[in-house]
């Protein structure tokens, strides 16, 4: 179980915009990830170390984000100004998560630019829907070559901070989750507003950068 990536939606002013203002913060570029034509998303990745990266997202108009709970998600949040979506988990078997939660993964594919295909299954997305402060869940099955966790990066992931209940997350999950969770520190507060992920702190050097 690899706490694999975060999630942040694009506000009214779009992804480029987004991503410009992320990496202004954290010094570094992002990269053109594609589209997502199954969900009518669009995104930019910022890599980072430990097989880690940031996911930011924009909703298209396009009939599949009607469709997939995934572009509900986006352009429900991105309808509030944009800001952290989730977080992901990866891993090996997705049986064992399907038969817990009684529902399928669904196939994920996505395009990059320059016309290759990556691969995997996800679950969960309707449990962030409900309850943005649960992760969902994803089995890669593309090559590793291909990964978002192949891109070179500099920056890791220090800390996610979470407006929800550890107890909650843990039922969802179905194993503990340590303040040090596969590396990553994660703190929980009592939501006081929107649920889920508050905010993330980046290793950028020598200093910690909060978004």
């Amino acid at each position: 179980m690899h706490l694999d990536h975060v999630i942040y939606a694009a506000g009214h002013q779009g992804l480029k915009a987004e991503a410009l203002r992320l990496e202004e913060l954290l010094g570094v570029e992002s990269v053109d990830g594609g589209l997502h034509p199954g969900f009518g998303t669009r995104i930019r990745l910022i890599p980072l170390v430990e097989g880690r990266y940031v996911e930011i997202v924009e909703v298209l108009d396009h009939p599949a984000a009607e469709k997939a709970p995934y572009g509900q998600a986006v352009r429900a949040r991105s309808a509030m100004g944009g800001g952290w979506l989730g977080w992901v988990i990866s891993v090996d078997d997705m049986a064992p998560y399907e038969t817990r939660l009684e529902r399928e993964a669904q196939p994920g594919v996505r395009h990059f630019p320059d016309g290759r295909r990556l691969q995997w299954q996800q679950l969960g997305v309707k449990g962030l829907i409900a309850d943005p402060q649960l992760p969902f869940f994803i089995r890669w099955i593309s090559e590793p070559s291909v990964l978002p966790s192949a891109l070179p990066a500099t920056i890791g992931l220090a800390e996610i901070q979470i407006a929800g209940s550890r107890t909650r997350v843990e039922e969802w999950v179905g194993r503990d989750v340590p303040e040090i969770f596969d590396g990553v520190r994660v703190v929980f507060d009592s939501p006081s507003g929107y649920p889920g992920v508050a905010s993330a702190t980046f290793a950028v050097g020598d200093r910690l950068v909060r978004i």
